[in-house]
């Protein structure tokens, strides 16, 4: 996690630097909707590599977006959702679905 120091000075560059990547908006999407296993996650976001999902999560963890839920099971299970800070991403998300929708009703190309 970056310190509020190392975190740049515009808002909007924040946010992009927390969830600015293509991967990272559709694990929000996902956890939007509930809790989600690693492989549950992989096999729905296609052409996501493990790296790249291990490493979103972990950082999306980190920046306290994601909570990591490991149950004492064999074999074990973990589980990621939102956290209350990532649930405050809710209406960006919802947003960024209404733009789209929109966007692709309203323009005759597609």
């Amino acid at each position: 996690m970056l310190t509020k120091e190392e975190l740049p000075e515009c808002p909007v560059a924040t946010t992009v630097q927390l969830i600015g990547s293509k991967w990272k908006l559709l694990i929000l999407r996902n956890l939007l909707h509930r809790s989600w296993r690693f492989n549950e996650l992989k096999k729905d976001l296609e052409g996501i590599s493990q790296k790249v999902l291990t490493d979103s999560l972990r950082s999306m963890e980190a920046d306290g977006l994601v909570t990591r839920t490991v149950y004492p099971e064999v074999p074990p299970r973990v589980e990621y959702a939102l956290s209350e800070l990532g649930e405050n991403m809710r209406p960006i998300i919802a947003s960024m679905e209404a733009w789209g929708k929109s966007y692709k009703e309203n323009h005759p190309r597609f």
